[in-house]
């Protein structure tokens, strides 16, 4: 039987998001779902909605936060929001590197000052993998439709230049999928490939929101295959090389 091409559907016309909103429902009257899509959706329209935003007026800075911003350069308010939002600092400068509570690694704890209004803050989800869970939910009780949900944010890579998708809450799929044990073309066994599948589906969703004024914080796919894995996507702090070394400068 033929597979149905993939298709992937940037939603468009949501309008700014504010605390209270119903995602679901904003986004379910702007676009057809089936059982099996993909929703990918940007944290920051999550995180507007369910009011985990700060003013930096309210914020009050220690002396890390001050010392730490005296070195990048930023404000000192800012920074102390990134450092209440994290488990651990990795690395303060030349950015500040930081894992939060969820196990997510990144810089400035997601911590983000864009698509907001001016002296605003946007936090990340405290439980991103609840936020998709809830999402979930809430798509099934407004469509009926059985639908997976990716929770995304942009993030940097080591070793190369630029930001890309990625996935910090995902319900519906596993977030690896595992190779291990399958055979390739010529018989070999697969010993290590474990794909990182939730990261590649929100990276080219990322590429369709894109940056700056675009207005599109939602990325339906259609017709991607399910698969097995595991949601392990995290390394323990036993297993990251280079947080180790980070941590030994």
């Amino acid at each position: 039987m033929r597979e149905e091409p993939i298709t992937v559907v940037g939603v468009r016309g949501l309008p700014l998001i504010t605390e209270g909103d119903d995602l679901c429902a904003l986004i379910s009257e702007r676009v057809v779902l089936s059982d099996g899509d993909i929703v990918c959706i940007a944290s920051s329209v999550y995180s507007k909605a369910k009011g985990y935003t700060r003013s930096l007026s309210d914020i009050v800075t220690g002396e890390r936060a001050i010392r730490i911003a005296g070195r990048t350069k930023e404000d000192p308010r800012f920074i102390q929001a990134v450092l209440d939002t994290s488990r651990d600092v990795i690395l303060e400068y030349p950015f500040v590197l930081c894992e939060l509570p969820c196990g997510h690694v990144g810089v400035r704890a997601g911590v983000d000052q864009s698509n907001i209004e001016d002296g605003h803050i946007i936090l990340l989800p405290p439980d991103p993998m609840a936020a998709a869970a809830d999402l979930r939910e809430g798509f099934r009780a407004r469509t009926g439709k059985d639908v997976r949900v990716i929770v995304t944010d942009t993030c940097g890579r080591s070793f190369r230049r630029g930001q890309t998708g990625h996935a910090i809450g995902w319900s519906g799929m596993p977030a690896i999928r595992d190779f291990r044990g399958d055979c390739d073309l010529f018989g070999h066994e697969l010993k290590i490939t474990e794909e990182a599948v939730v990261d590649e589906i929100a990276g080219f969703a990322n590429f369709v929101m894109g940056e700056s004024d675009n207005a599109v914080p939602v990325v339906v796919f259609r017709n991607c295959p399910d698969w097995n894995g595991h949601d392990t996507i995290y390394f323990s702090a036993e297993e990251d090389i280079i947080r180790k070394r980070l941590k030994e400068r």
